[in-house]
């Protein structure tokens, strides 16, 4: 519920900036096609949508934007919310794929949890399920785990990949900063021997700096001894 409320203010700030552009240029026409948009954003935020409905609807506001920069006339603020509409769509629709066959791949791997942020996709791994305690050498069957998300990385290719490692606070700032980098290039290593191309993939290693849970019980160490993927469209 949270996240629609978040999704319509954003709908609502990109409605006002179009509706302050096209008013300030005068013109009918423009006054028209204000209201087909307002129509267009409220009927959207009126009932809930799938992320490549998003995709569309916040491509083609963009694109109206920058079609009504440019030719600062209807004909471009119209071609400008079509094309930006056709490529916010086919966006969301091949994350979706992606998503989907990302979820199928890893449906059976304890420990690891995948999540969407837009056009977005986060896939984590818990470290107590890839790697011994202090080592970064991946155990074999969190090999196989990678290799099974790389084959789905490798289908779609039009990504950028960031790999970064984060450990707890148990251990020495320092050893747990070079321990996090070197699970990330661990796991970076799996992806390229899978045909992931090295140009895609970034390794970060943030260390303990960014928990997600509390470090003061072994649950939340638990959880904050990870690996993320976070991909992105291109």
């Amino acid at each position: 519920m949270q996240r629609q409320h978040i999704a319509r203010s954003r709908f609502y700030t990109l409605e006002l900036l179009l509706i302050n552009r096209i008013f300030k240029q005068g013109g009918n026409m423009k006054r028209l096609f204000v209201l087909i948009v307002i129509c267009s954003l409220f009927t959207a935020c009126a009932e809930p949508m799938n992320k490549t409905q998003k995709g569309a609807l916040i491509g083609g506001i963009s694109g109206a934007l920058l079609g009504q920069a440019v030719g600062k006339d209807t004909k471009g603020t119209l071609i400008g919310a079509g094309v930006g509409a056709a490529s916010g769509a086919g966006i969301g629709y091949y994350m979706d794929k992606q998503e989907a066959a990302m979820r199928n791949a890893l449906a059976s791997v304890e420990g690891v949890n995948i999540a969407r942020d837009g056009n977005v996709l986060f896939v984590t791994f818990r470290s107590d399920n890839q790697f011994d305690v202090g080592s970064f050498n991946l155990q074999y069957s969190a090999q196989n785990d990678v290799a099974r998300m790389a084959a789905i990385l490798q289908e779609y290719e039009k990504t950028k990949i960031v790999v970064s490692g984060h450990t707890d606070s148990t251990g020495s700032e320092s050893f747990n900063q070079t321990l996090s980098e070197q699970r990330a290039g661990a796991v970076r290593n799996i992806m390229l021997a899978n045909g992931v191309a090295a140009n895609r993939i970034t390794t970060v290693g943030f260390g303990e700096s960014q928990p997600i849970s509390d470090n003061g019980s072994e649950y939340g160490r638990q959880l904050n001894r990870r690996v993320e993927i976070k991909i992105t469209p291109t």
